[in-house]
């Protein structure tokens, strides 16, 4: 069952995605990756959302480049915890994800990491740093992989 839902609004997002799933299977972590369009179908949306504790999802990674209103919307719909990636797919190379997903309204926040393939590393890190909190072989895996990267 995952424990951690990833969800972008294209087809064309999921290979930068495919990081994030890929680190938090390094960890121990279950996850899935879907790609759900919130402005083409925000009905498709909501409903994974919605069923997401269901399926036992713990924490959302959502990514968007553009107006990356995903990660808005899948907050929305949900008190488990968001982590926003901006996605570098625009002319503005990103920067304009980055403001939409970090501009949150007060009282529907997202957590926001870096851009692009850099930020989908690190979203999967943090996403096992809160699962973490709860699970003590999650954090021991982030622990190691933490020690990792002090001895290179």
């Amino acid at each position: 069952m995952p424990q951690v839902g990833i969800i972008v609004g294209s087809t064309s997002d999921q290979p930068v995605m495919e990081d994030t799933l890929k680190t938090l299977m390094d960890l121990g972590v279950e996850a899935e990756l879907v790609a759900i369009s919130a402005h083409r179908n925000p009905d498709k949306v909501r409903e994974w959302v919605l069923g997401a504790e269901a399926r036992g999802i713990e924490v959302i990674v959502a990514a968007a480049g553009g107006a990356a209103a995903l990660p808005g919307v899948v907050a929305s719909h949900t008190t488990l915890p968001v982590i926003g990636v901006p996605l570098t797919s625009s002319d503005l190379n990103g920067v304009d994800a980055l403001h939409s997903i970090v501009m949150m309204p007060p009282g529907i926040p997202v957590a926001t990491v870096a851009l692009g393939a850099w930020g989908a590393r690190n979203a999967a890190l943090l996403a096992a740093q809160v699962l973490g909190l709860k699970y003590g072989k999650i954090r021991e895996a982030v622990e190691e992989y933490r020690q990792r990267l002090r001895e290179r």
